[in-house]
């Protein structure tokens, strides 16, 4: 039978809302099909991808909230199991905070407090996860929402560091969302340098050896977010770096941190008097730069560096931001991200065809993430009907939300759904990210507690209507097997839970 323009829309518009954004609302499919190409380029703004609703604060607000407390709980080692712990097993550990507790009364009211500061700092991160979830399940922009969370996820700075966590927010708010749609060199600038991303990977303690302060204490480098930097957010393991790259541009790095106690912005004072007191202070605080980045000169490794076969004079904080802008513009960065985009939004294996169309729209355009977008809204083999791609825990929620036109309203139920699901808030297991692969997602297990989570949704729901709900949600992709399936359901209940486990709502 042939097929109309208006049913070829219409399963379009599913394809643009399910595929490339987070899921179809009551009534989006029948809004989007007038024109679905155009719906999701008019979300490719320079702009960037909206944040969250709510008054949160900002990373340099953060920064002074962290000196503070560490000015009150004196640094100490943390475990292994405590620094993979999270932010919301951070808030139960926080007993453990400044040692043992102490039996007199004022010290425990300074144990009290102090517990209430680690607690208020985490509890910040939770609310702003919800708010987050709620701009997911709400957006009439479903591809911008999706574009960005794919860049926060490349970037990851995850929660499961305490000091990282409590940055998280502001740093998907200030370094991923206003520059998902611009020059990647750009975005990754902005992610590297701030205190997110120094404090996961443990940028903001790395000291040159021969710096200034490398020669006064027993301190050294630390490559970890060179490494990551190469293997993980531009050129990757095939490019044929070598562990001496990866030394030089730690090197090259050194002197990015945030701001400390003996700057005066928690608090502190410089050390000294007079002229040359007022120097060192001024030495020691470094330069400031964009949402509580500083650059420190006197940690700085001197000399001149050779990474990836090209040469860096020494030209201080400068020297570390032509090596990544130099890595975000290699082609061996085009081709590895323009595969991995590819593989979020179309299939695990993506077409090879659709992976030359984006690498070709990144290199000529010089890495503008817009003129990718694009690329990847014009490719046919992003608008195959099939669903290739199996949802994470958090695109299931979401889309099930938006399938019944509703927004999570409490952080707990939120959480504790994805913690079933395997996927806790913001806590990816590694500076890889979150996979997005069916083998990560879809074991027996997995999709018992994904069966769980759908009955207790399921009988909650205040949609009247079970087979109008899939219908709308899923559109053209609804297949007739699920639609008599939901049909035929016995409760409203069952309907409901057999439309979200179904097949064609776990994938997208």
């Amino acid at each position: 039978m042939r097929t109309l323009p208006q049913d070829a829309n219409r399963l379009n518009a599913a394809i643009a809302l399910t595929r490339f954004g987070m899921g179809a609302r009551p009534g989006e499919i029948d809004r989007v099909a007038a024109n679905p190409r155009e719906w999701l380029e008019a979300q490719v703004r320079v702009s960037g991808a909206a944040v969250p609703r709510g008054e949160f604060p900002s990373s340099t607000d953060q920064v002074q909230a962290l000196l503070a407390y560490r000015q009150d709980v004196p640094d100490r080692p943390t475990s292994r199991r405590e620094a993979g712990a999270g932010p919301e097993a951070a808030m139960k550990n926080s007993a453990a905070v400044g040692g043992n507790r102490p039996t007199d009364p004022a010290g425990q009211a300074a144990f009290d407090a102090r517990r209430e500061s680690r607690q208020a700092l985490t509890r910040v991160a939770a609310e702003a996860f919800l708010a987050r979830a709620q701009l997911a399940t709400t957006t009439p922009d479903g591809f911008a929402e999706r574009w960005a969370l794919f860049w926060a996820n490349h970037f990851t700075a995850s929660a499961t560091k305490f000091q990282s966590a409590i940055f998280v927010d502001a740093y998907e708010r200030e370094a991923i969302r206003p520059h998902v749609f611009g020059r990647f060199e750009t975005l990754a600038l902005a992610a590297e340098q701030h205190p997110a991303m120094l404090l996961y990977l443990d940028q903001a303690q790395s000291v040159g050896p021969n710096s200034i302060a490398g020669k006064r204490r027993n301190v050294g480098l630390n490559e970890n977010l060179a490494r990551e930097i190469l293997e993980l957010h531009t050129v990757g393991s095939d490019a044929g770096y070598s562990q001496a790259d990866v030394t030089e541009f730690a090197r090259a790095l050194t002197g990015w941190s945030i701001p400390a106690e003996r700057d005066g912005g928690g608090g502190g004072g410089g050390r000294g008097g007079g002229r040359r007191g007022r120097a060192m202070a001024q030495a020691l605080a470094g330069e400031t730069g964009q949402n509580g980045f500083v650059y420190r000169p006197v940690v700085h490794e001197p000399g001149e560096r050779r990474v990836l076969g090209r040469r860096y004079a020494d030209s201080g904080r400068q020297q570390g931001e032509s090596v990544l802008k130099d890595l975000a513009n290699r082609p061996e960065t085009a081709r590895r991200l323009a595969r991995k985009i590819a593989a979020h939004f179309v299939a695990d294996v993506p077409p090879a065809a659709l992976v030359a169309a984006l690498e070709r729209a990144w290199t000529t355009s010089g890495g503008d993430l817009s003129v990718v977008a694009r690329a990847l809204i014009a490719a046919p083999q992003a608008w195959e009907p099939a669903p290739a791609k199996f949802k994470t825990p958090y695109e299931f929620i979401v889309s099930a939300h938006r399938a019944f036109g509703t927004e999570p309203r409490q952080v707990l139920p939120l959480r504790q759904a994805m913690l079933a699901m395997g996927q806790p808030p913001q806590s990816a297991p590694s500076p890889e990210g979150w996979p997005d692969t069916a083998a990560d997602w879809a074991g027996p297990d997995a999709l018992v507690k994904r069966l769980d989570w759908s009955r207790t949704t399921a009988s909650l729901v205040q949609a009247a209507d079970p087979n109008a709900t899939a219908a709308a949600a899923l559109g053209s992709r609804l297949g007739e097997r699920t639609r008599q399936a939901v049909l035929r359901a016995e409760s409203r209940p069952e309907a409901f839970t057999l439309f979200l486990m179904s097949p064609e709502f776990q994938r997208r």
